[in-house]
C-alpha cells in the first residue's frame, strides 16, 4: 500500500512537537550528547600526566641526576619522593603514594660510560593500561638518554642502526584523538534507541498506540512518521558533536564529510530498526530501558571502542561482524583520522546497508503483524 504523504507529514509534526516541547526532552537530545562527548574526550584518557614517581638515587652523580631530570622534563612523571632506601620505595608503591619507582644503582655513571648501565623502573601494575603506557614512556626516555650520552662520548650506539620512530595519523599519541570519534558512534546509537523505543512504548502505555493502529494510518505510515523525526534529530546531533570534535578538540575530518553523512544515515537506519525491535518486546518504559541496556553494553564492548577486536577470541571476532557499531566506528575513525575514502571502507558501508535493511525489515514486520487483524475488526 502506498504511503500517504499528508498523513506521514501530520504524524511527523505530532512527533516533533512531542519531542521538542518538553525542556527535559530537548536537554536529552541536544545537551546530553555535548556533555557525553566532552566527558569522554577528557575523562576517558589513557595518557599519563604528572604520574607520582619516587626515585632512589644510590649513585648521586651528575649522570644520575641528569637521568632523573630527563624523566621530570617530559611531564609524564612528577618526582614526588626521593627516599634513601629501596624499602621506602616499595612501601610507597604498596601504600599508593607512588605509581612509578625508579632505582638508580651505585656505579651508574661508570657503567653508562662503558655502555652497560642498568636502571630499575617499578610500575604499579594494578591498572594494566596505565602501567603499560608508563613502562613504554620510561623505556623511551632511558633509550633516548643512553643514545644522547653515547653520541656525546663519540660512540656509535645501536650497532650502527639509526632507528627513527614516527606515529602516523596521531603524531602525539593523544588518546582523545582516538576516543572522540568513537564516542560519536555511541551517542548516535543512544539517541536512536532511546527516542525510538520510548516513543512507541509510551504510546502503548497511554493506550494511544491501539488508537493509531485502528486509525486510517497504515503500519508503514505510522513507522515512517515516528522514525523520521528521530532520524532528523540524530543527524542534528551528528553535526553538533562532529563540530565539537573539530573545533573544540581540534580533531580535523581528513576525509569526506558527505561520505561520513552517508554512513551515518545507514547507521541511523540500523539504530531505528533496533529501537523498533526493542519496542515490540517491551510493554513498559522500564522494560525498554532494560532491553536497551542489555543491547548497548555488549555492542560497545564488541565494537572495538575500548579493546582491539584483533585481541579478542576468534569466536567474538566473528560476532563483532554482526555489530553495526563496529562498522560505523571503523568508518568514523577512518574518515576522521586517516582520510579514507568510501572505496577503502566499502566493506563497512555494505555491512551497514545490509544490517539496516535486515533490521528494519524485521522491525516493520513485527510492528505491523497486528495491524491487519485490528483493521478487520473495526
Amino acid at each position: 500500500m502506498a504511503l500517504s504523504g499528508l498523513r506521514v507529514r501530520q504524524m511527523m509534526k505530532k512527533e516533533l512537537r512531542q519531542l521538542l516541547r518538553d525542556p527535559r526532552s530537548r536537554a536529552v537530545m541536544f545537551v546530553a550528547p555535548v556533555i557525553q562527548l566532552v566527558m569522554f574526550g577528557y575523562a576517558v584518557n589513557t595518557d599519563i600526566r604528572n604520574t607520582a614517581t619516587w626515585v632512589v638515587d644510590h649513585d648521586a652523580t651528575a649522570e644520575s641526576r641528569a637521568l632523573v631530570e630527563a624523566f621530570r622534563a617530559t611531564g609524564y612523571f612528577a618526582i614526588t619522593g626521593r627516599p634513601e632506601r629501596s624499602g621506602d620505595l616499595v612501601t610507597a608503591l604498596d601504600d599508593g603514594d607512588a605509581l612509578v619507582g625508579i632505582e638508580i644503582p651505585v656505579g651508574f655513571a661508570s657503567s653508562l660510560a662503558a655502555g652497560r648501565a642498568a636502571v630499575q623502573v617499578i610500575v604499579d601494575g594494578s591498572n594494566s593500561n596505565s602501567a603499560t603506557v608508563a613502562m613504554g614512556y620510561a623505556q623511551r626516555i632511558v633509550q633516548r638518554f643512553a643514545l644522547d650520552h653515547a653520541e656525546a662520548a663519540g660512540r656509535l650506539p645501536g650497532g650502527g642502526i639509526d632507528l627513527r620512530l614516527r606515529a602516523w595519523y596521531n603524531p602525539n599519541l593523544e588518546s582523545r584523538v582516538y576516543n572522540v570519534p568513537g564516542v560519536i558512534a555511541i551517542i548516535i546509537l543512544l539517541m536512536c534507541l532511546i527516542l525510538t523505543a520510548l516513543a512507541v512504548v509510551r504510546e502503548r502505555e497511554l493506550g494511544t498506540l491501539d488508537q493509531l493502529m485502528v486509525s486510517p494510518l497504515t503500519g508503514g505510515e505510522l513507522i515512517v512518521g515516528k522514525t523520521l523525526p528521530v532520524a532528523l534529530i540524530a543527524l542534528v546531533d551528528l553535526v553538533l558533536v562532529s563540530s565539537i570534535a573539530v573545533f573544540w578538540f581540534d580533531i580535523p575530518i581528513r576525509g569526506s564529510p558527505p561520505a561520513l553523512l552517508f554512513a551515518a544515515m545507514l547507521y541511523i537506519l540500523a539504530g531505528l530498526g533496533i529501537g523498533l525491535l526493542i519496542s515490540t518486546i517491551s510493554r513498559t518504559q522500564q522494560e525498554a530501558f532494560m532491553s536497551m541496556f542489555m543491547f548497548i553494553v555488549p555492542s560497545i564492548i564488541l565494537s572495538g571502542f575500548f579493546y582491539p577486536i584483533s585481541s579478542m577470541p576468534l569466536v567474538f571476532q566473528w560476532i563483532t561482524l554482526l555489530n553495526p557499531v563496529r562498522h560505523f566506528l571503523e568508518i568514523v575513525r577512518g574518515i576522521f583520522l586517516k582520510g579514507e575514502s568510501m572505496r577503502l571502507l566499502g566493506a563497512q558501508y555494505l555491512a551497514l546497508a545490509a544490517m539496516a535493511s535486515g533490521i528494519l525489515w524485521l522491525a516493520v514486520r513485527r510492528m505491523t503483524m497486528g495491524e491487519q487483524p485490528r483493521k478487520r475488526s473495526r
